[in-house]
Formats: structure tokens, sequence, C-alpha cells
């Protein structure tokens, strides 16, 4: 019989290596513990995050960053995990979101 996760304590580390709170993060490890609902990763919550923390849209933030709209829904929808160096700019961003707004400069 698996062991039930302590969905607080997981999270909790998660937020910590991401280094910001993830509202989303908790009701995602729920269904996902119960085996329903959408699974929803941790760099899916990360693109979203830093798109949202910038204030543009799907399509503005896509060009912004120099990337097909398709793939940030990709990214932003589960489908692909965006790669390490795109990760990492992600980060970036939420942490300092004026960031994003430098990358039209």
């Amino acid at each position: 019989m698996a062991k039930k996760l302590n969905i607080d304590a997981v999270a909790r580390a998660i937020e910590a290596d991401a280094g910001d709170a993830l509202p989303d993060l908790r009701q995602a490890l729920k269904e996902a513990q119960a085996g329903e609902g959408r699974v929803t990763t941790p760099e899916q919550m990360l693109v979203r995050q830093a798109r949202e923390k910038s204030g543009l849209t799907q399509a503005a933030f896509a060009e912004r960053i120099d990337t097909p709209v398709a793939t940030l829904r990709d990214w932003e929808q589960g489908r692909f995990s965006p790669p390490g160096a795109v990760a990492c700019l992600m980060r970036l961003i939420v942490n300092h979101p004026e960031l994003a707004e430098e990358l039209t400069a």
C-alpha cells in the first residue's frame, strides 16, 4: 500500500525550492494524490506564474521571450516542459518581474 504524502510538507519544500508561494500547488498535489483531476507540474506553474507576474498576456509574453505562443501554451498546459535555461529565466522573472520589461531592450 502506498504511503500517503504529507501535502503541506511537500508543498513547503517545493515552494522553498521555487523561492515563492505557489497558490495552486496544494490543490494540485491533493488531486494528484487522489488520482483525480489534471496533474499540474512545478514547471507548468513556474511558467504561468512568471507570465502573470510580468502582467502580460500569453501572446505578449511569448513575444517578449522570443518564443512561439504555441510553445508557451504547451509549457503552461504541461504538454512539454521548458528547457533548463527557460526555467531559469522564469525563476528570475518570478523573483524580479521588472526583468521581463528589460527583455525588449
